[in-house]
């Protein structure tokens, strides 16, 4: 049973969709608990609900960040849903790294990236499909979330061992890990493959300023917004895509109007856009 009043989840409704136009419905109150349980205990207060009201009587609370922070942090693993790691690998990049054999240059951006897990599971991909990448080629991944802390954790590369058991290869933990205390941290060669910075999807200029990306992940987020909201995200997404390049949804999301500014495409199971 929620600690919150039907006044205080609509006030942090209101509160996470001002800062990230994310849209928590009616029902996801268990969601709100379980994510604010920890901090209304730091913070030595007795309820979540407790929590919510000192922010609806403090605008300028100095753990609003925190909460926003704490409800707009998303699920993620290693490789997760396998099919479109096995179309990566044998369709899309052989297409696109075939296609940028003149400039030597693969530039990716991995949205809404949360902890990480996403964006080392390409560069480890790469690094073990692809080695011809590691030698004369510029191959950047930009992994960017709005959430300060999870693209922290990105940055640093550690996770616990329950992290490293959802969906990494044990080969894979062997080779690119190392022990660090209780857990794992990732190898310096695959991190650097990575650059990580906060980005708003909303708010366009807090956006990577690459010129063009040949490909986007942006996964399992916009399920998560508006129609409206769907619609700016994919046109900014659009515009920062070569023209033959690729981008990835979710598998919840191929039907979030991407079809207006994108061409589908199938391989197997895997469902991918590529600029109309």
């Amino acid at each position: 049973m929620s600690s919150m009043t039907v006044t205080q989840f609509d006030f942090l409704c209101d509160l996470v969709r001002s800062e990230s136009a994310i849209v928590l419905e009616p029902g996801k109150e268990y969601l709100v608990e379980s994510r604010l349980a920890p901090i209304a205990r730091r913070a030595g207060v007795g309820s979540v609900g407790e929590l919510v009201q000192q922010l609806v009587g403090s605008p300028a609370h100095p753990l609003r960040n925190t909460i926003v922070d704490a409800m707009t942090t998303n699920e993620t693993s290693f490789f997760r849903d396998i099919h479109p790691w096995n179309a990566l690998r044998g369709h899309i990049l052989p297409e696109l790294v075939a296609a940028r054999r003149s400039t030597r240059r693969l530039t990716i951006w991995c949205a809404a990236s949360s902890s990480g897990q996403e964006p080392y599971s390409l560069a480890m991909l790469i690094r073990e499909d692809f080695p011809e990448l590691a030698t004369g080629w510029d191959v950047r991944i930009v992994a960017s979330d709005i959430s300060g802390s999870m693209v922290d954790r990105c940055k640093a590369g550690i996770y616990s061992q329950l992290e490293v058991n959802r969906g990494l290869p044990v080969a894979m933990l062997m080779r690119y890990f190392r022990r660090d205390g209780a857990d794992w941290r990732l190898d310096d060669s695959i991190r650097q493959m990575v650059d990580t910075r906060v980005a708003n999807l909303v708010v366009p200029s807090t956006l990577p300023n690459e010129r063009t990306f040949d490909m986007v992940m942006i996964r399992n987020v916009l399920i998560y917004f508006d129609d409206a909201t769907k619609a700016a995200i994919l046109g900014d997404v659009h515009d920062r895509l070569a023209r033959d390049g690729v981008l990835l949804l979710g598998s919840a999301e191929i039907s979030t109007g991407a079809e207006r500014r994108f061409v589908r495409h199938q391989h197997d199971r895997t469902i991918y856009f590529r600029r109309s």
